[in-house]
């Protein structure tokens, strides 16, 4: 990000987080100093190749949602660096238009094409077409579960996490998810996309068993019915 561009999303920041004010114009110069310094290779935006981008602004939200602590550079700059190297594990190195006789041009197309995929400014080359990669539903219901969280991130965050962790698996694993549907049982009645409640109100760890059953009956009645 250039520095307009981290200006920026310090004040959005700060619409968030009115902690994270400077006191003063020296104070606020010296806070985006740094952060300029730190995030000078970080981009706003970059494509990923399943579908869930980076957004540096989504980093910011989600950690002053999540987090008791004042943001910092780091807390955005560590995630992108994460977030890289999951898109260049999937990058596979497409034939390069250069003729393959000029091995300098060659090679340099290689080269620049997978720092360009390294710096956000190119998507990464897939096989999807060849290997078929995540069926479409799949796609859709991971996309529906919130912004991009690579898959290092989201295994150290499964602990914390557990009822997204468990919703993120059954997707993938193309598996009924009960929260997709409210809860049918009387004395719950959790609405789509929220946990299930005991008689005390209190969120539930595991969804009620004919939540999990009507889940399951539409998961599969497409595919009965075809």
């Amino acid at each position: 990000m250039n520095r307009r561009e981290v200006a920026a999303l310090l004040a959005y920041a700060v619409r968030l987080d009115p902690r994270s004010a400077p006191a003063d114009q020296a104070a606020a110069d010296e806070t985006l100093d740094q952060w300029a310094d730190l995030l000078a290779d970080v981009p706003s935006t970059a494509p990923h190749p399943t579908g869930r981008p980076w957004d540096a602004s989504q980093v910011v939200r989600h950690h002053i949602a999540t987090s008791p602590y004042p943001i910092k550079p780091s807390d955005v700059s560590r995630p992108w660096h994460a977030f890289r190297r999951d898109v260049v594990d999937r990058h596979h190195d497409p034939v390069p238009a250069a003729d393959p006789d000029d091995p300098a041009a060659y090679r340099a197309e290689l080269l620049g094409t997978r720092h360009a995929v390294a710096l956000g400014a190119a998507p990464a080359a897939t096989f999807r077409e060849l290997t078929g990669g995540p069926a479409p539903e799949v796609a859709e219901r991971l996309a529906a579960l919130g912004s991009y969280v690579p898959r290092s991130v989201a295994q150290a965050l499964a602990d914390y996490r557990p009822r997204r962790a468990e919703r993120e698996r059954r997707a993938t694993e193309g598996l009924p998810d009960p929260l997709n549907v409210a809860c049918p049982y009387e004395q719950c009645r959790a609405r789509a996309g929220e946990p299930c409640r005991n008689v005390h109100r209190t969120p539930r760890s595991t969804a009620h068993p004919s939540r999990l059953d009507l889940a399951t009956a539409r998961h599969y009645a497409p595919e009965a019915a075809a």
